[in-house]
């Protein structure tokens, strides 16, 4: 958890740096601007054998034409129903967690996009023999999600957004494990 607070603190550090650095000119008006928010996310399933429910909202703020940062929450659940030599094996996991987010755009529509979270995962698994075993574990994990990504202005202040991502930190009990994180999302802004 320390390591989260320092990644956080060094993440809005540099962030205020790449603000006071843009070349463009930001609004002297104090207050807050509500154009100037951003609600959106990544909604996702499949059922099968293999099933996931992904549902991971995000609020933000554009700070100015280059930069913007906000919070997201992170929840998934997953089933699995499989065959184990002659048993049957049904596993459950559930990992909810969330973060903190920011985005610097060189160009008006590619951006870099940095996301520290934590997430607790608990994971169920029930194997059908006789006796019937169950095993369940639960832990958490931090993340550094880095990547890139692109925003197609869709009208208004909403665009479909497309990212990779990839988490850096590579922690044992990960759940993006190491692969890279392909999304496909919205931002709606008011």
């Amino acid at each position: 958890m320390k390591r989260i607070c320092l990644i956080a603190a060094v993440f809005l550090l540099s962030m205020q740096a790449v603000m006071a650095q843009s070349p463009y000119r930001v609004d002297t008006a104090r207050g807050f601007d509500p154009s100037k928010l951003m609600v959106g996310g990544n909604f996702g399933f499949a059922f099968g054998n293999y099933s996931l429910v992904n549902v991971s909202p995000m609020i933000g703020y554009r700070f100015s034409p280059k930069a913007a940062a906000g919070i997201s929450i992170n929840a998934q659940f997953t089933w699995e129903k499989y065959r184990n030599g002659s048993y049957e094996v049904k596993d459950n996991s559930t990992i909810l967690g969330g973060g903190i987010w920011g985005r610097y755009y060189p160009l008006e529509m590619l951006f870099v996009h940095a996301q520290p979270e934590y997430n607790s995962i608990s994971f169920k698994s029930q194997v059908y023999s006789d006796p019937r075993q169950t095993f369940k574990e639960r832990y958490g994990a931090p993340s550094l999600l880095l990547g890139g990504g692109y925003a197609q202005p869709i009208g208004g202040n909403s665009a479909l957004v497309i990212m990779l991502l990839y988490d850096v930190l590579q922690d044992e009990n990960s759940p993006y494990r190491n692969r890279p994180v392909f999304s496909i999302g919205g931002n709606f802004g008011f």
